[in-house]
């Protein structure tokens, strides 16, 4: 059950960039990125009542809002970026809050960061380099191709600070109330700027609905499931099968809308996926082993959101 669970949220984050390019064919980002927060804290809701049978919606401490907003900007910046870019153009999210979250670690919260631990900063910011540019020449890049980078580049900041409330906030609730008060939140943040926003930017057809809906179930449910996963599943297959979602999305996007896959995203996709698995299995590994002594509470493990 382990692996189901761990595959299907692989798979969940890998069709992102794919659901937001069609919900994009007839809502507006603003719409879009409500839309993720509204119905995922339906699903998430719903789950909660279902095994639980209550919520905690938390508003009273400060990394909630911290949490609330940096997701906003995550998702907002994300779903621009989509929207007028590329549907694997997501794929720069993850390692670019990678390397966020290193040096928060190193700078804010004065923890040593391992020689192995630059060395994948080093290969997930080459891979990034190397995506962004595609080849394209410098005058190019210079007069707006480097817009859509730039962008998953302020989503990846959002998410890093989401992360880092995150890493606060567990230690005070359970994930599953956790986000849901975050999700609450950001979709109240989010609904403000809607009656000056809001538009159709397409005729309204069923597909872009029901990849709004997907959306939202992703939001609200992903992220549980892999937590479940870790539970089952030994952490480096975890790593290694989570991160192969930068293939899936690569291969969606060439499968659902023909987007250009160039020798410079296969390369540096390759190389941003090994960045990222240097540098968390030997985190985790450590984490681990402080789990299994006694009367010592868990490190806060990195979470990975979709």
């Amino acid at each position: 059950m382990g692996y189901v669970l761990l595959i299907l949220a692989t798979l969940c984050w890998s069709f992102v960039g794919t659901l937001v390019k069609t919900a994009a064919m007839s809502f507006d980002s603003a719409t879009i990125t409500f839309a993720r927060f509204a119905v995922g804290i339906v699903f998430l809701g719903g789950f909660l009542l279902i095994k639980y049978r209550r919520i905690q919606l938390r508003f009273g401490m400060k990394w909630i809002w911290i949490g609330a907003l940096g997701k906003c900007c995550n998702y907002f910046f994300e779903n621009v970026a989509l929207s007028i870019g590329y549907s694997y153009g997501n794929i720069l999210v993850g390692p670019i809050q990678t390397v966020l979250l290193l040096l928060f670690s190193a700078f804010w919260f004065k923890e040593r960061v391992s020689p192995r631990g630059w060395a994948a900063a080093v290969l997930c910011i080459a891979g990034v380099l190397l995506i962004s540019w595609n080849g394209l020449p410098l005058s190019v890049l210079l007069s707006g191709g480097a817009l859509t980078p730039l962008l998953f580049a302020l989503s990846a900041f959002g998410s890093a600070f989401h992360v880092l409330s995150s890493k606060m906030l567990i230690r005070e609730m359970d994930a599953g109330n956790m986000n849901f008060s975050v999700f609450f939140w950001c979709s109240a943040l989010m609904v403000l700027p809607l009656p000056w926003q809001s538009h159709l930017a397409g005729a309204l057809s069923w597909g872009p609905v029901l990849a709004m809906i997907a959306l939202g179930a992703i939001t609200g449910l992903s992220f549980y499931w892999f937590s479940q996963a870790l539970k089952l599943v030994s952490f480096p297959i975890a790593v290694i099968v989570s991160n192969c979602a930068v293939l899936f999305t690569i291969l969606w996007s060439y499968l659902f809308f023909r987007d250009p896959i160039t020798v410079f995203i296969l390369l540096g996709s390759a190389i941003l996926v090994g960045g990222l698995v240097l540098l968390n299995l030997p985190v985790r590994t450590r984490a681990r082993a402080r789990q299994e002594q006694p009367n010592v509470r868990p490190g806060l493990a990195r979470s990975r959101e979709a």
